[in-house]
């Protein structure tokens, strides 16, 4: 089995997960806010250690090898969207 057919299957097998973190509605503000908390407006990640005001060791934000970063990044949103369009909420303290 070839490297890409492999990454083919793979993503054939992660495409109905997608599909239903796409399919997910909002209702209701109680999971709107819920799903702001859970899903974190940066990657957590992401690391700058420093000694001596000099950067030692950077970690780069590991989030986009997530298969499902752009899924949940996109829930977040529409949670967001919620919350601001359909409840009238200021949602700055979730960025």
């Amino acid at each position: 089995m070839s490297q890409s057919s492999s990454i083919n299957l793979i993503t054939a097998a992660l495409q109905p997960i997608r599909q239903k973190l796409d399919a997910i509605e909002v209702r209701g503000s109680f999971v709107a806010h819920t799903l702001c908390k859970l899903i974190p407006s940066r990657c957590p990640f992401e690391r700058k250690i420093e000694l001596f005001n000099r950067t030692i060791l950077y970690i780069p934000p590991l989030c986009k090898l997530n298969p499902f970063y752009e899924q949940l990044v996109c829930l977040r949103f529409r949670a967001l969207v919620y919350l601001a369009d359909q409840c009238g909420e200021d949602v700055t303290v979730y960025c």
